[in-house]
Order: structure tokens, then sequence, then C-alpha cells
């Protein structure tokens, strides 16, 4: 079986729509998490995900995929708290160098912060003219949030936005996903195999009204 691929965003890149995400890898046995994401990307899925926030992760992945950068569609995540236009490119050099590679595929804001958007975009478009990153998204942001950095970032820039999607949690679906497929912009869903009720027994529990993609920051 081939693993499918599509079109990232406003991207030209065909990026697996299986990826490999490595929130807590670096917890358990090294080898082990090594093997795990080179039997990953044997079956295709090469969109491997991490942030500076996942501790050791960039490590384990920098091991895993040495020899193969090439096949890899690489993506990481800038803290809020280093998204100045400085400390936005200090923090790319970081995780390239934690990662052993001279550049990212996708670079993302991992949620919304206290700096102003207009100084990450510029820290990204610097980061893209020098060829450390190849794009740019961003994760955890609500319909306010994307209108707002598009009209920083103009159109055509957004690659993607990550964000929680699972049976449990489609909030998404009421704003986020049409205006991302509005926009042009790739939708990628984080933790899509939550945990679920193993009897009807286990009801999942009622919302009365949907949450903002804000209010899941991981």
């Amino acid at each position: 079986m081939t693993m499918k691929s599509r079109l990232f965003g406003s991207s030209k890149c065909e990026v697996s729509v299986i990826g490999q995400g490595t929130w807590y890898i670096d917890r358990g046995d090294r080898k082990d998490a090594i093997a795990a994401l080179r039997r990953g990307v044997d079956l295709g899925m090469t969109h491997v995900d991490t942030a500076e926030m996942y501790g050791d992760a960039e490590l384990v992945i920098a091991e895993a995929i040495a020899g193969r950068r090439d096949d890899i569609f690489l993506v990481s995540k800038v803290l809020p708290s280093n998204a100045s236009r400085r400390g936005t490119i200090t923090a790319c050099e970081r995780s390239l160098a934690r990662l052993n590679t001279d550049r990212l595929d996708c670079y993302l804001l991992h949620w919304r912060g206290s700096y102003p958007l207009d100084e990450t975009v510029a820290a990204f478009e610097e980061l893209t003219r020098a060829g450390k990153i190849r794009g740019w998204g961003v994760s955890n942001f609500d319909t306010d949030d994307l209108n707002e950095l598009l009209a920083v970032a103009g159109k055509g820039k957004i690659a993607c936005n990550q964000v929680l999607y699972h049976l449990q949690e489609r909030a998404i679906e009421h704003a986020v996903i049409p205006w991302c497929e509005q926009h042009g912009v790739a939708v990628v869903a984080y933790s899509p195999r939550a945990r679920l009720p193993c009897s009807r027994s286990q009801k999942p529990r009622a919302r009365s009204t949907p949450p903002t993609t804000r209010q899941r920051q991981i």
C-alpha cells in the first residue's frame, strides 16, 4: 500500500497525509523511539513534526533521520515566549542545530502569545530568504487570529494551521476548517487518535458550545 500525499497548503510540496508527532518521544527508550520513527518513514509517514517545547525530541529525530533528510518533510515550532523577531530566528537556529539539518520544511508559531504577529512574521520571512525554512505556519489559531495574521502576512504565505482534531473534538469544523479551505491553508490535525470511550457506558462529555482552538495549546 502506498501512502497518500497532498499539496501542503500554499506550498508546492507533496506531503504524506499521515505524519509522525514526537511529543514525549524522548521519555521512553531512545533506541525504540528511533526505530519507530525510521519504521514510520519506511511506511511512507515522512511528515515528521516536533517543537522546541518537546524536550529532547529534536535530538531523537536527528538520529532517526540521519542519511535520509531529503526524504523527510520536517516541521518544528517556536514557543510564543521566544517569538519576537530576534527570538524566533535564534530559536530556529537552535532547532536546526539540534536536528542536525540546514533547513526546516515548515516552521510554526506554536500558539498565539504576547509578541506582535508582525515581529514573528518578519522573522519567518527573514528565515525563508536565508534558506533556513521553506515555509511557515501556525498552530492553535482560531479564525480571529488567522484573520489578523492574514492582514499582516498577505495572501499565500500561511502554509498551515496545526490544531486539535479528533472524533470527540470537532470544534474546528465550525469555522477554522472553512477559513483554511477558503484561503488555501493546510489543516494539520494533532492528537487525531485521542482516547475514545471503550464501551457505550463511557459516553463522551457533552459541550454546550464548541471551544476555540486556542484552548488547546499543545
